[in-house]
């Protein structure tokens, strides 16, 4: 059993637990999900590009948390729909390598189609 395993076992648990299965529906999770990126999002609003590389211990510790959220809600997510996370990341990384290739998008941050 992996950590993601063990981590969507407690999930399963925690919401089991609470009875909010209910109200985890795909559409719910994935509304929230995108809430909870938003609030990761704002730690970084008006920083400096360097600022956000020097986050303060607080507003690390604000960011870590907003991170698990996002981490959490994308693995029940992805549990309620039968997705395999790590499966749809390599896939997805690997499609990424073919639509940009070193050669054309090494320093570059344009989109694959204007390589």
């Amino acid at each position: 059993m992996t950590e993601l395993d063990k981590l969507r076992d407690q999930l399963r648990t925690f919401t089991a637990e609470r009875d909010w299965n209910q109200f985890h529906s795909p559409k719910n999770l994935a509304m929230a999900l995108s809430v909870e990126a938003a609030e990761l999002l704002e730690h970084f609003q008006w920083l400096t590009e360097e600022q956000s590389g020097r986050l303060p211990p607080e507003t690390l510790a604000a960011v870590s948390e907003e991170v698990a959220d996002v981490l959490l809600y994308l693995i029940h997510l992805s549990d309620k729909l039968g997705i395999d996370p790590i499966a749809a990341a390599s896939g997805k990384l690997a499609a990424n390598a073919v639509k940009y290739p070193i050669d054309k998008a090494r320093g570059s941050s344009k989109k694959y189609t204007e390589l």
